[in-house]
């Protein structure tokens, strides 16, 4: 097959591709439920991403408990800043692209992260903490872009890098984009705890609170009007 057919076949199924997503689009917008639950969902989205720096401005401020930390008391910290921040990105980048191609697990991944921001924002209220000794400050120039351009300390209890990849892990549907981003999410919440970002029950309580999470998204995008 000569270079000049591979490239128009590959051009055509780019084509086929990009017209099947812009069909699923164009259907789903038809229905009313999914356009509402979108646009509710992108307004939700933007009044949390404002109030982000002011919360976590808000609970930097504030005296907590520090916990006792078997694991991190014997664990030496190490700075794996590098690491967290290609991988969550990766991810992100990974799970962003094919929710796009599928408007409903979209908006699943919208309604998720809302949630998942609310929730974390109401535990971390509630339960006051100050970070692990011998903690590394952990470089990751886009997520502290949405706290207010500074790395928080404080937003503890639960962690939000384990928590965000595996809300993404949930969301995707292709076996091997979840395995990758699994894999991804374990090796972030070992990192953060050796990074001593997080307490490890930070960590360990991220995937069940997260699933909880989950769910009630998919009961909001599921809901028919």
């Amino acid at each position: 097959m000569g270079k000049g057919k591979a490239r128009s076949i590959n051009k055509a199924m780019e084509d086929k591709q990009r017209k099947n997503i812009s069909n699923r689009w164009s259907a789903c917008w038809k229905t009313r439920a999914f356009k509402n639950k979108f646009v509710v969902g992108i307004i939700l989205l933007v009044i949390v991403l404002i109030a982000f720096p002011l919360f976590f401005n808000l609970i930097e401020t504030r005296n907590g408990n520090q916990v006792n930390d078997w694991l991190l008391n014997h664990l030496p910290s190490s700075n794996l800043s590098y690491p967290i921040f290609s991988l969550l990105w990766f991810c992100a980048v990974l799970t962003i692209t094919q929710a796009v191609k599928q408007p409903k697990i979209f908006l699943l991944l919208l309604w998720g992260f809302i949630s998942l921001s609310l929730s974390r924002m109401t535990t971390i209220s509630l339960l006051p903490l100050n970070p692990p000794d011998n903690l590394i400050p952990l470089v990751d120039p886009i997520s502290n872009a949405f706290y207010g351009g500074k790395f928080i300390t404080k937003d503890l209890f639960y962690s939000g890098h384990t928590s965000t990849l595996f809300l993404m892990y949930l969301c995707l549907t292709k076996p091997w984009h979840k395995t990758i981003v699994l894999i991804a999410t374990i090796l972030v919440g070992v990192m953060v705890l050796v990074q001593h970002v997080h307490y490890t029950i930070d960590v360990i309580a991220a995937p069940f609170f997260t699933y909880l999470v989950y769910l009630l998204a998919q009961k909001i995008c599921l809901n028919k009007e």
